[in-house]
């Protein structure tokens, strides 16, 4: 491991903004903000989580634009996460926390209803293999009973593979779309919640590509049902990834 990496590991060792559990530790311990997010925020405003935050530009960008909502990064990427925790420091950022693990634990960490947001931000859209895909039904299951009634999931890809078969997803269980669009930054839509763009979004846009959002609602109690399609892959290779065919 590089120098680098374990310096910030160190740093994030002492930073009151990040939560870093192992497995066998929540198995042992538990969690002692699960169900009590507004004892560590200081207030019962709205939860936010980003699912794969990556360096967490978005999740520190929508913590500045939103002061009324606590955002919360969860990637199991430490060394990226760094970035979007020490700005959020430097900023005084009191909206903001971190949490390093894996995406399948978070209900480790959140109680039934205690979600009102969720962004799914240019995740790997998992081609192989469906139950990986982060809009699975697999993985939709666990959001709705996390999220309160009428919650809310953002997806931000530049996979059209994985935009694709969320809609298809989205079809098949007959889900309230809010906002749908294959090319964002030409549907007209402006809103704050997409100015901030993060670093992989930004090399995704220097290659030409169409980023894609879809915004819908999760419900409460649904009997979810995998969607039966044939999707093309994406033929291009990801940043950092290996090829996604």
């Amino acid at each position: 491991m590089a120098k680098n990496k374990l310096a910030k590991f160190a740093d994030m060792a002492t930073y009151g903004n990040v939560f870093q559990y192992t497995f066998e530790t929540l198995k042992e311990e538990g969690f002692s903000f699960k169900g009590k997010w507004r004892t560590y925020f200081g207030n019962d405003n709205p939860v936010v989580l980003e699912l794969g935050c990556g360096k967490g530009e978005y999740t520190v960008g929508l913590a500045r634009k939103f002061p009324e909502k606590n955002f919360i990064g969860i990637d199991i990427k430490g060394a990226r996460m760094w970035t979007g925790a020490t700005h959020a420091l430097e900023k005084g950022l009191a909206n903001v926390a971190f949490l390093r693990t894996r995406i399948e634990l978070i209900n480790h960490f959140f109680v039934q209803d205690e979600v009102s947001e969720i962004w799914i931000t240019f995740p790997d859209p998992q081609m192989k293999k469906t139950s990986k895909r982060l809009t699975s039904t697999r993985f939709m299951e666990e959001y709705s009973r996390l999220l309160k009634d009428g919650g809310i999931i953002h997806l931000k890809t530049d996979s059209n593979f994985l935009y694709r078969y969320t809609k298809a997803m989205v079809e098949e269980n007959r889900l309230e779309v809010l906002f749908d669009t294959a090319d964002l930054y030409n549907s007209g839509l402006n809103e704050d919640i997409l100015e901030t763009r993060t670093f992989y979004e930004q090399q995704w846009l220097s290659r030409g590509l169409n980023i894609k959002y879809i915004r819908f609602l999760c419900p409460k109690d649904h009997q979810w049902t995998e969607p039966d399609i044939e999707i093309e892959k994406d033929e291009y290779r990801s940043f950092g990834r290996d090829a996604r065919i």
